[in-house]
């Protein structure tokens, strides 16, 4: 006798419920990793943020 297992029926209600939050993040993250990746030394240099915080 074959057991009923709730996970897909669980999956399926919060995906409906929290994709917009986990679209959403990973669209920022994307965002925010291109940026951080598109800095050279040369911005780091010139950038008053860095400047401020380096030891």
């Amino acid at each position: 006798m074959s057991r009923f297992d709730p996970w897909p029926v669980f999956f399926k209600r919060e995906w409906n419920r929290n994709w917009p939050f986990l679209v959403g993040f990973a669209v920022t993250g994307i965002i925010i990793t291109k940026m951080t990746l598109g800095l050279t030394e040369e911005d780091a240099k010139n950038s008053v943020f860095v400047q401020r915080h380096k030891r």
